[in-house]
Protein backbone atom coordinates (compact mmCIF):
# COMPACT_ATOMS: atom_id res chain seq x y z
CA UNK A 1 0.00 0.00 0.00
CA UNK A 2 2.65 2.55 1.21
CA UNK A 3 4.48 1.71 -1.96
CA UNK A 4 1.53 2.21 -4.63
CA UNK A 5 1.24 5.77 -2.77
CA UNK A 6 4.49 6.58 -3.52
CA UNK A 7 4.75 5.87 -6.79
CA UNK A 8 1.40 7.56 -7.28
CA UNK A 9 3.15 10.56 -6.23
CA UNK A 10 5.59 10.67 -8.47
CA UNK A 11 2.83 9.83 -10.91
CA UNK A 12 1.08 12.91 -9.84
CA UNK A 13 3.83 15.37 -9.39
CA UNK A 14 4.91 15.04 -13.01
CA UNK A 15 0.94 15.02 -14.20
CA UNK A 16 0.20 18.45 -15.89
CA UNK A 17 -0.48 20.14 -19.25
CA UNK A 18 3.20 19.88 -20.63
CA UNK A 19 3.79 22.25 -23.75
CA UNK A 20 3.90 19.79 -26.13
CA UNK A 21 6.59 17.58 -24.35
CA UNK A 22 9.21 21.07 -23.60
CA UNK A 23 10.97 21.95 -21.05
CA UNK A 24 8.65 25.02 -20.98
CA UNK A 25 12.06 26.99 -22.66
CA UNK A 26 11.18 28.64 -25.79
CA UNK A 27 13.31 30.96 -28.22
CA UNK A 28 12.01 34.26 -29.43
CA UNK A 29 9.39 33.94 -32.62
CA UNK A 30 8.76 30.37 -31.24
CA UNK A 31 5.38 29.32 -30.59
CA UNK A 32 4.21 28.75 -27.56
CA UNK A 33 0.87 25.80 -26.65
CA UNK A 34 -1.73 27.66 -26.37
CA UNK A 35 -5.48 25.89 -26.07
CA UNK A 36 -8.80 26.90 -25.31
CA UNK A 37 -10.63 25.18 -22.84
CA UNK A 38 -14.42 25.88 -21.90
CA UNK A 39 -16.90 28.28 -21.55
CA UNK A 40 -19.93 28.62 -19.25
CA UNK A 41 -22.13 30.77 -16.80
CA UNK A 42 -19.90 32.36 -14.08
CA UNK A 43 -22.03 31.40 -11.19
CA UNK A 44 -22.41 27.54 -12.28
CA UNK A 45 -19.10 26.33 -12.14
CA UNK A 46 -20.41 22.80 -13.49
CA UNK A 47 -22.07 24.01 -16.11
CA UNK A 48 -19.41 24.14 -18.92
CA UNK A 49 -19.62 23.98 -22.34
CA UNK A 50 -16.84 23.19 -25.32
CA UNK A 51 -14.97 26.44 -25.98
CA UNK A 52 -16.30 26.32 -30.14
CA UNK A 53 -20.02 25.46 -29.22
CA UNK A 54 -20.06 29.41 -29.37
CA UNK A 55 -19.54 30.76 -32.85
CA UNK A 56 -16.58 32.24 -32.05
CA UNK A 57 -13.54 32.12 -34.98
CA UNK A 58 -12.20 28.58 -35.63
CA UNK A 59 -8.33 27.95 -37.26
CA UNK A 60 -8.47 25.96 -40.02
CA UNK A 61 -7.14 22.75 -38.72
CA UNK A 62 -8.39 22.37 -34.96
CA UNK A 63 -6.14 19.58 -33.08
CA UNK A 64 -8.12 18.29 -29.46
CA UNK A 65 -5.23 17.58 -26.85
CA UNK A 66 -4.40 14.08 -25.37
CA UNK A 67 -5.92 14.58 -21.56
CA UNK A 68 -5.26 12.76 -18.40
CA UNK A 69 -7.75 10.59 -16.88
CA UNK A 70 -7.89 13.34 -14.01
CA UNK A 71 -8.18 15.98 -16.74
CA UNK A 72 -11.90 14.03 -18.17
CA UNK A 73 -13.17 13.80 -14.97
CA UNK A 74 -12.83 17.14 -14.50
CA UNK A 75 -14.55 18.06 -17.79
CA UNK A 76 -11.55 19.64 -19.40
CA UNK A 77 -12.23 20.18 -22.98
CA UNK A 78 -8.50 21.05 -24.38
CA UNK A 79 -8.20 22.37 -28.17
CA UNK A 80 -6.18 24.56 -30.04
CA UNK A 81 -6.95 28.43 -29.62
CA UNK A 82 -7.48 30.19 -32.35
CA UNK A 83 -5.01 32.99 -31.15
CA UNK A 84 -0.93 33.21 -32.18
CA UNK A 85 1.21 34.07 -29.06
CA UNK A 86 4.41 33.52 -30.40
CA UNK A 87 7.33 34.14 -27.72
CA UNK A 88 8.17 37.54 -27.47
CA UNK A 89 6.57 39.15 -30.56
CA UNK A 90 4.46 41.77 -29.84
CA UNK A 91 1.33 42.50 -31.94
CA UNK A 92 -1.20 45.50 -31.79
CA UNK A 93 -5.31 45.14 -33.25
CA UNK A 94 -4.05 41.73 -34.95
CA UNK A 95 -6.84 40.50 -37.18
CA UNK A 96 -7.63 37.53 -35.94
CA UNK A 97 -10.96 36.51 -38.65
CA UNK A 98 -13.81 38.49 -40.08
CA UNK A 99 -16.89 37.31 -39.78
CA UNK A 100 -20.54 36.97 -40.24
CA UNK A 101 -22.69 36.83 -37.48
CA UNK A 102 -25.82 34.79 -38.37
CA UNK A 103 -29.07 35.58 -36.33
CA UNK A 104 -28.95 32.01 -34.95
CA UNK A 105 -25.19 32.84 -33.63
CA UNK A 106 -26.27 36.58 -32.30
CA UNK A 107 -28.93 34.70 -30.36
CA UNK A 108 -26.65 32.77 -28.73
CA UNK A 109 -24.01 35.37 -27.69
CA UNK A 110 -26.79 37.26 -26.36
CA UNK A 111 -28.28 34.31 -24.04
CA UNK A 112 -24.22 33.49 -23.04
CA UNK A 113 -23.73 37.55 -22.22
CA UNK A 114 -26.94 37.53 -20.45
CA UNK A 115 -25.89 34.86 -18.21
CA UNK A 116 -22.54 35.93 -17.78
CA UNK A 117 -20.43 33.15 -19.20
CA UNK A 118 -16.35 33.18 -19.12
CA UNK A 119 -14.05 31.43 -21.42
CA UNK A 120 -10.97 29.79 -20.08
CA UNK A 121 -7.45 29.24 -21.52
CA UNK A 122 -3.93 27.59 -20.81
CA UNK A 123 -1.08 29.20 -22.54
CA UNK A 124 1.90 27.30 -21.66
CA UNK A 125 0.59 25.56 -18.41
CA UNK A 126 -1.16 28.99 -17.41
CA UNK A 127 -4.63 29.91 -16.51
CA UNK A 128 -6.84 32.67 -18.55
CA UNK A 129 -9.75 33.57 -17.64
CA UNK A 130 -12.38 36.04 -19.35
CA UNK A 131 -15.87 37.15 -20.38
CA UNK A 132 -16.72 37.04 -23.40
CA UNK A 133 -19.28 40.39 -22.68
CA UNK A 134 -21.48 42.43 -20.67
CA UNK A 135 -24.86 43.86 -20.03
CA UNK A 136 -25.64 47.23 -19.74
CA UNK A 137 -28.93 47.42 -17.84
CA UNK A 138 -29.03 51.51 -16.80
CA UNK A 139 -31.52 50.91 -14.42
CA UNK A 140 -34.09 48.45 -16.41
CA UNK A 141 -35.39 45.46 -15.46
CA UNK A 142 -37.10 44.25 -18.38
CA UNK A 143 -34.12 42.18 -19.68
CA UNK A 144 -35.60 43.11 -23.07
CA UNK A 145 -34.91 46.53 -22.56
CA UNK A 146 -30.70 45.19 -21.70
CA UNK A 147 -27.62 46.56 -24.06
CA UNK A 148 -25.83 43.70 -24.92
CA UNK A 149 -22.22 44.43 -25.86
CA UNK A 150 -20.21 40.69 -27.12
CA UNK A 151 -15.90 41.84 -26.93
CA UNK A 152 -13.95 41.55 -29.95
CA UNK A 153 -11.10 42.78 -28.97
CA UNK A 154 -8.66 41.06 -26.43
CA UNK A 155 -5.23 41.87 -25.28
CA UNK A 156 -2.72 39.81 -23.96
CA UNK A 157 0.01 41.20 -21.08
CA UNK A 158 2.79 38.74 -20.68
CA UNK A 159 5.75 38.67 -18.89
CA UNK A 160 8.71 36.36 -19.17
CA UNK A 161 11.99 35.60 -17.46
CA UNK A 162 14.82 35.19 -20.32
CA UNK A 163 13.62 31.85 -22.45
CA UNK A 164 10.18 31.10 -19.81
CA UNK A 165 7.14 32.20 -19.96
CA UNK A 166 6.50 34.08 -16.09
CA UNK A 167 2.65 35.35 -16.16
CA UNK A 168 -0.19 36.38 -18.61
CA UNK A 169 -3.45 38.31 -18.03
CA UNK A 170 -5.81 38.92 -20.49
CA UNK A 171 -8.05 42.23 -20.89
CA UNK A 172 -11.23 43.37 -23.26
CA UNK A 173 -11.51 46.48 -24.08
CA UNK A 174 -14.94 47.71 -23.54
CA UNK A 175 -14.46 50.44 -26.33
CA UNK A 176 -14.72 47.55 -29.28
CA UNK A 177 -17.33 46.12 -28.14
CA UNK A 178 -20.63 44.78 -30.52
CA UNK A 179 -24.07 45.38 -29.95
CA UNK A 180 -25.86 42.07 -30.15
CA UNK A 181 -29.35 43.35 -28.41
CA UNK A 182 -31.05 42.76 -32.18
CA UNK A 183 -30.99 39.49 -33.04
CA UNK A 184 -29.87 40.34 -36.40
CA UNK A 185 -27.23 39.46 -38.95
CA UNK A 186 -24.07 41.36 -37.92
CA UNK A 187 -20.63 41.64 -39.82
CA UNK A 188 -16.97 42.29 -37.71
CA UNK A 189 -14.02 41.09 -37.14
CA UNK A 190 -12.65 40.12 -34.12
CA UNK A 191 -8.70 41.19 -32.51
CA UNK A 192 -6.47 40.82 -30.65
CA UNK A 193 -3.39 42.53 -29.25
CA UNK A 194 -0.19 40.68 -27.58
CA UNK A 195 2.41 42.68 -25.36
CA UNK A 196 5.21 41.16 -23.87
CA UNK A 197 7.26 42.44 -20.87
CA UNK A 198 10.44 41.27 -18.86
CA UNK A 199 10.20 40.06 -15.25
CA UNK A 200 12.52 39.12 -12.55
CA UNK A 201 9.92 36.55 -11.01
CA UNK A 202 11.50 32.87 -11.20
CA UNK A 203 9.79 30.28 -13.41
CA UNK A 204 9.76 27.77 -10.19
CA UNK A 205 7.54 30.66 -8.90
CA UNK A 206 4.97 31.57 -11.21
CA UNK A 207 2.56 29.51 -9.72
CA UNK A 208 2.53 31.32 -6.48
CA UNK A 209 0.59 34.29 -6.85
CA UNK A 210 -2.57 31.41 -7.42
CA UNK A 211 -1.21 29.85 -3.97
CA UNK A 212 -0.97 33.35 -2.33
CA UNK A 213 -4.66 33.99 -3.36
CA UNK A 214 -5.85 31.96 -0.16
CA UNK A 215 -3.45 32.89 2.09
CA UNK A 216 -3.67 36.51 2.27
CA UNK A 217 -3.13 37.99 6.21
CA UNK A 218 -7.01 38.59 5.96
CA UNK A 219 -8.19 35.03 5.05
CA UNK A 220 -5.05 33.59 7.79
CA UNK A 221 -6.72 35.17 10.06
CA UNK A 222 -10.27 33.75 9.93
CA UNK A 223 -8.20 30.47 9.02
CA UNK A 224 -6.63 30.48 12.47
CA UNK A 225 -10.18 31.94 13.68
CA UNK A 226 -11.56 28.26 12.83
CA UNK A 227 -8.86 26.65 14.32
CA UNK A 228 -9.09 28.31 17.52
CA UNK A 229 -12.86 27.69 17.31
CA UNK A 230 -12.36 23.97 16.47
CA UNK A 231 -10.07 23.54 19.76
CA UNK A 232 -11.74 24.92 22.00
CA UNK A 233 -14.01 22.71 21.38
CA UNK A 234 -12.24 19.80 21.73
CA UNK A 235 -11.31 21.00 25.15
CA UNK A 236 -14.50 21.83 26.85
CA UNK A 237 -15.60 18.60 25.20
CA UNK A 238 -12.96 16.44 26.54
CA UNK A 239 -12.70 18.26 30.02
CA UNK A 240 -16.50 17.29 30.32
CA UNK A 241 -15.30 13.82 29.55
CA UNK A 242 -12.80 13.83 31.82
CA UNK A 243 -14.44 15.50 34.74
CA UNK A 244 -18.27 14.03 34.26
CA UNK A 245 -17.56 10.34 32.46
CA UNK A 246 -14.58 9.81 34.14
CA UNK A 247 -16.22 10.60 37.81
CA UNK A 248 -19.00 8.91 37.11
CA UNK A 249 -17.50 5.56 35.99
CA UNK A 250 -15.25 5.79 38.95
CA UNK A 251 -18.40 5.73 40.80
CA UNK A 252 -19.71 3.04 39.07
CA UNK A 253 -16.08 0.73 39.49
CA UNK A 254 -16.64 1.31 43.40
CA UNK A 255 -20.19 0.59 43.53
CA UNK A 256 -20.08 -2.85 41.26
CA UNK A 257 -16.71 -3.79 43.58
CA UNK A 258 -18.96 -3.20 46.37
CA UNK A 259 -21.94 -5.34 44.94
CA UNK A 260 -19.90 -8.69 44.64
CA UNK A 261 -19.30 -8.73 48.66
CA UNK A 262 -22.57 -8.44 48.61
CA UNK A 263 -25.35 -10.79 49.10
CA UNK A 264 -25.36 -12.72 45.78
CA UNK A 265 -29.62 -11.92 45.33
CA UNK A 266 -28.96 -8.15 45.11
CA UNK A 267 -30.30 -7.42 41.79
CA UNK A 268 -27.71 -5.50 39.31
CA UNK A 269 -28.57 -1.93 37.68
CA UNK A 270 -27.35 0.49 35.38
CA UNK A 271 -24.83 -0.85 32.73
CA UNK A 272 -23.24 -3.69 34.34
CA UNK A 273 -27.16 -4.99 34.35
CA UNK A 274 -26.77 -5.49 30.53
CA UNK A 275 -23.27 -7.00 30.42
CA UNK A 276 -24.30 -10.46 28.61
CA UNK A 277 -26.71 -7.90 25.96
CA UNK A 278 -24.01 -5.44 25.02
CA UNK A 279 -22.30 -7.29 22.66
CA UNK A 280 -24.71 -9.25 20.85
CA UNK A 281 -24.72 -8.36 17.36
CA UNK A 282 -26.79 -6.25 15.78
CA UNK A 283 -29.29 -6.66 13.41
CA UNK A 284 -28.78 -6.36 9.72
CA UNK A 285 -25.07 -7.91 10.42
CA UNK A 286 -24.37 -7.75 6.55
CA UNK A 287 -25.48 -4.26 5.82
CA UNK A 288 -23.31 -3.24 9.10
CA UNK A 289 -20.26 -4.99 8.35
CA UNK A 290 -20.20 -3.48 4.75
CA UNK A 291 -21.08 0.01 6.11
CA UNK A 292 -17.92 -0.23 8.51
CA UNK A 293 -15.57 -1.05 5.93
CA UNK A 294 -17.02 1.31 3.77
CA UNK A 295 -16.21 4.25 6.15
CA UNK A 296 -12.70 2.56 7.06
CA UNK A 297 -11.95 2.38 3.09
CA UNK A 298 -12.76 6.55 2.81
CA UNK A 299 -11.09 7.35 5.83
CA UNK A 300 -7.66 5.83 4.80
CA UNK A 301 -8.65 7.58 1.51
CA UNK A 302 -8.90 10.60 3.06
CA UNK A 303 -6.09 10.23 5.01
CA UNK A 304 -3.46 9.41 1.67
CA UNK A 305 -5.18 12.54 -0.23
CA UNK A 306 -4.35 15.01 3.04
CA UNK A 307 -0.65 13.02 2.64
CA UNK A 308 -0.76 14.07 -0.83
CA UNK A 309 -1.76 17.54 -0.46
CA UNK A 310 0.52 18.53 2.50
CA UNK A 311 4.05 17.68 0.06
CA UNK A 312 2.69 19.80 -2.51
CA UNK A 313 1.28 17.26 -5.21
CA UNK A 314 -2.07 19.47 -5.33
CA UNK A 315 -0.67 22.82 -6.51
CA UNK A 316 -3.03 25.17 -8.10
CA UNK A 317 -4.22 24.39 -11.70
CA UNK A 318 -2.01 20.85 -11.69
CA UNK A 319 -4.93 20.01 -13.43
CA UNK A 320 -6.98 16.61 -12.87
CA UNK A 321 -3.83 15.64 -10.29
CA UNK A 322 -6.74 15.43 -7.23
CA UNK A 323 -9.33 13.51 -9.21
CA UNK A 324 -6.52 10.98 -10.88
CA UNK A 325 -5.10 10.64 -6.83
CA UNK A 326 -9.14 9.98 -5.99
CA UNK A 327 -9.76 7.29 -8.15
CA UNK A 328 -6.17 5.10 -8.34
CA UNK A 329 -6.28 5.19 -4.36
CA UNK A 330 -9.85 4.38 -3.78
CA UNK A 331 -9.11 1.49 -5.56
CA UNK A 332 -6.08 0.91 -4.08
CA UNK A 333 -7.92 0.86 -0.59
CA UNK A 334 -10.76 -1.41 -1.47
CA UNK A 335 -8.67 -4.00 0.22
CA UNK A 336 -8.69 -2.29 3.32
CA UNK A 337 -13.08 -2.60 3.00
CA UNK A 338 -13.00 -5.77 2.30
CA UNK A 339 -10.93 -6.82 4.88
CA UNK A 340 -12.40 -4.36 7.74
CA UNK A 341 -15.88 -6.17 6.41
CA UNK A 342 -14.86 -9.33 6.54
CA UNK A 343 -13.42 -9.32 10.20
CA UNK A 344 -16.14 -7.58 11.81
CA UNK A 345 -18.65 -9.73 10.08
CA UNK A 346 -16.96 -13.13 11.40
CA UNK A 347 -16.69 -11.24 15.13
CA UNK A 348 -20.49 -10.56 15.31
CA UNK A 349 -21.31 -13.86 15.95
CA UNK A 350 -22.82 -13.39 19.72
CA UNK A 351 -24.99 -16.05 20.93
CA UNK A 352 -28.44 -16.32 20.89
CA UNK A 353 -30.31 -16.00 24.18
CA UNK A 354 -33.33 -13.56 24.19
CA UNK A 355 -32.65 -10.46 24.99
CA UNK A 356 -33.17 -8.38 27.44
CA UNK A 357 -35.93 -6.18 27.25
CA UNK A 358 -35.11 -1.76 26.84
CA UNK A 359 -37.13 -0.22 29.48
CA UNK A 360 -39.02 2.99 28.32
CA UNK A 361 -36.80 5.91 27.65
CA UNK A 362 -37.37 9.46 27.70
CA UNK A 363 -37.63 11.12 24.28
CA UNK A 364 -34.13 13.19 24.72
CA UNK A 365 -32.54 9.62 24.37
CA UNK A 366 -34.26 8.49 21.34
CA UNK A 367 -32.26 8.05 18.15
CA UNK A 368 -33.27 11.37 16.38
CA UNK A 369 -32.18 13.95 19.45
CA UNK A 370 -29.15 11.69 20.15
CA UNK A 371 -28.21 12.27 16.18
CA UNK A 372 -28.57 16.01 16.69
CA UNK A 373 -26.18 16.52 19.63
CA UNK A 374 -23.59 14.08 18.22
CA UNK A 375 -23.61 15.91 14.73
CA UNK A 376 -23.94 19.42 16.27
CA UNK A 377 -20.82 19.79 17.91
CA UNK A 378 -18.54 17.96 15.37
CA UNK A 379 -19.73 20.73 12.35
CA UNK A 380 -19.81 23.67 14.85
CA UNK A 381 -15.72 22.90 14.91
CA UNK A 382 -15.90 22.63 11.27
CA UNK A 383 -18.41 24.94 9.96
CA UNK A 384 -15.72 28.29 9.29
CA UNK A 385 -13.58 25.99 7.08
CA UNK A 386 -16.67 24.60 4.87
CA UNK A 387 -17.39 28.09 3.65
CA UNK A 388 -14.00 28.32 1.96
CA UNK A 389 -14.10 24.21 0.61
CA UNK A 390 -17.52 25.27 -0.71
CA UNK A 391 -15.96 28.67 -2.42
CA UNK A 392 -13.39 26.76 -4.09
CA UNK A 393 -15.13 23.58 -5.08
CA UNK A 394 -18.53 25.21 -6.27
CA UNK A 395 -16.80 28.28 -7.05
CA UNK A 396 -13.73 30.22 -8.46
CA UNK A 397 -11.43 30.90 -5.64
CA UNK A 398 -8.56 28.68 -4.85
CA UNK A 399 -8.24 26.82 -1.76
CA UNK A 400 -4.04 26.28 -0.94
CA UNK A 401 -4.27 25.81 3.16
CA UNK A 402 -4.06 22.25 3.21
CA UNK A 403 -2.48 22.42 6.13
CA UNK A 404 -5.25 23.90 8.52
CA UNK A 405 -7.84 21.75 6.31
CA UNK A 406 -5.74 18.96 7.86
CA UNK A 407 -6.01 20.28 11.82
CA UNK A 408 -9.66 20.51 10.96
CA UNK A 409 -10.09 17.28 10.12
CA UNK A 410 -8.18 15.87 13.13
CA UNK A 411 -9.93 17.69 15.61
CA UNK A 412 -13.22 16.25 13.44
CA UNK A 413 -12.40 13.03 14.12
CA UNK A 414 -11.37 13.74 17.81
CA UNK A 415 -15.01 15.06 18.29
CA UNK A 416 -17.17 12.64 16.57
CA UNK A 417 -14.90 9.93 18.58
CA UNK A 418 -15.51 12.10 22.27
CA UNK A 419 -18.86 12.77 21.72
CA UNK A 420 -20.16 9.09 20.18
CA UNK A 421 -18.37 7.74 23.43
CA UNK A 422 -20.24 9.83 25.82
CA UNK A 423 -23.47 9.48 24.43
CA UNK A 424 -22.82 5.89 24.44
CA UNK A 425 -22.12 5.52 27.98
CA UNK A 426 -25.29 7.05 28.71
CA UNK A 427 -27.52 4.78 26.64
CA UNK A 428 -25.73 1.79 28.15
CA UNK A 429 -26.16 3.58 31.70
CA UNK A 430 -30.30 3.83 31.15
CA UNK A 431 -29.93 -0.49 30.07
CA UNK A 432 -30.06 0.47 26.35
CA UNK A 433 -27.85 -2.06 24.96
CA UNK A 434 -28.36 -1.51 21.30
CA UNK A 435 -25.48 0.78 20.85
CA UNK A 436 -24.44 -0.98 17.70
CA UNK A 437 -26.25 0.83 15.31
CA UNK A 438 -27.10 3.79 17.17
CA UNK A 439 -23.09 4.76 17.37
CA UNK A 440 -22.60 4.63 13.99
CA UNK A 441 -25.85 6.68 12.98
CA UNK A 442 -24.51 9.57 15.82
CA UNK A 443 -21.10 8.79 14.65
CA UNK A 444 -22.18 9.82 11.01
CA UNK A 445 -24.71 12.65 12.00
CA UNK A 446 -22.19 15.28 11.21
CA UNK A 447 -22.86 13.91 7.31
CA UNK A 448 -26.76 15.27 7.61
CA UNK A 449 -25.55 18.52 9.54
CA UNK A 450 -23.16 19.01 6.53
CA UNK A 451 -25.81 18.25 4.09
CA UNK A 452 -28.29 20.94 5.90
CA UNK A 453 -24.97 23.75 5.07
CA UNK A 454 -25.22 22.52 1.52
CA UNK A 455 -29.20 23.77 1.65
CA UNK A 456 -27.83 26.78 3.06
CA UNK A 457 -24.67 27.57 0.80
CA UNK A 458 -26.89 27.11 -2.35
CA UNK A 459 -29.73 29.77 -1.38
CA UNK A 460 -27.80 32.03 1.00
CA UNK A 461 -24.77 32.37 -0.23
CA UNK A 462 -24.05 31.73 -4.12
CA UNK A 463 -25.57 32.64 -7.19
CA UNK A 464 -25.93 29.28 -8.41
CA UNK A 465 -29.30 28.71 -10.98
CA UNK A 466 -30.65 26.11 -13.20
CA UNK A 467 -31.60 22.71 -13.17
CA UNK A 468 -28.84 21.66 -14.36
CA UNK A 469 -26.03 22.94 -11.50
CA UNK A 470 -29.01 22.30 -9.32
CA UNK A 471 -28.69 18.78 -9.85
CA UNK A 472 -25.06 18.53 -10.36
CA UNK A 473 -24.90 20.25 -6.86
CA UNK A 474 -27.10 18.40 -4.76
CA UNK A 475 -26.14 15.12 -6.29
CA UNK A 476 -22.37 15.41 -5.43
CA UNK A 477 -22.84 17.05 -2.59
CA UNK A 478 -25.96 13.85 -1.39
CA UNK A 479 -22.93 11.84 -1.96
CA UNK A 480 -20.13 13.50 -0.09
CA UNK A 481 -22.21 14.11 2.67
CA UNK A 482 -23.20 10.22 2.48
CA UNK A 483 -19.34 9.30 2.50
CA UNK A 484 -18.83 11.62 5.37
CA UNK A 485 -21.71 9.65 7.11
CA UNK A 486 -20.03 6.60 6.59
CA UNK A 487 -16.42 7.75 7.57
CA UNK A 488 -17.53 9.23 10.78
CA UNK A 489 -19.75 6.82 11.99
CA UNK A 490 -17.25 3.98 11.58
CA UNK A 491 -15.14 6.57 13.30
CA UNK A 492 -17.79 6.89 16.44
CA UNK A 493 -18.13 3.02 16.26
CA UNK A 494 -14.57 1.88 16.84
CA UNK A 495 -14.38 4.56 19.24
CA UNK A 496 -17.66 3.36 21.20
CA UNK A 497 -16.01 -0.54 20.94
CA UNK A 498 -12.73 0.44 22.58
CA UNK A 499 -14.05 2.36 25.41
CA UNK A 500 -17.02 -0.77 25.96
CA UNK A 501 -14.55 -3.18 25.66
CA UNK A 502 -12.56 -1.05 28.24
CA UNK A 503 -15.46 -0.45 30.99
CA UNK A 504 -16.19 -4.12 30.79
CA UNK A 505 -13.08 -5.52 31.78
CA UNK A 506 -12.78 -3.45 34.20
CA UNK A 507 -15.41 -5.54 36.48
CA UNK A 508 -16.29 -8.36 37.38
CA UNK A 509 -19.49 -10.12 35.45
CA UNK A 510 -21.51 -12.84 36.50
Amino acid sequence: MVEAVVLLFFILSGLRVEADGSDHKYKEKEKVPFYVNKVGPFHNPSETYRYYDLPFCIPEHVTEKKEYLGEVLNGDRLVDAPYQLDFRVDKESEVLCKKTLSKEDVAKFKDAVLKDYYFQMYYDDLPIWGFIGRVEKDDKTDPGEFRYLLYKHIHFDISYNQDHVIEINVQTDPNLAIDISEEKEIETEFLYSVKWKETEIPFDRRMDKFSHSSSTPQHLEIHWFSIINSCVTVVLLTGFLATILMRVLKNDFVKYSHDEESPDDQEETGWKYIHGDVFRFPKHKSLFAAVLGSGAQLLALAIFIFILSLVGVFYPYNRGALFTALVVIYALTSGIAGYTSTFNYLQLEGTNWYPREIPPLPWYRRTIPQMAMAGFLPFSAIYIELYYIFASVWGHKIYTIYSILFIVFIILIIVTAFITVALTYFQLAVEDHEWWWRSVICGGSTGIFIFGYCIYYYFARSDMSGFMQTSFFFGYMACICYGFFLMLGTVGFCASLQFIRHIYQSIKCE
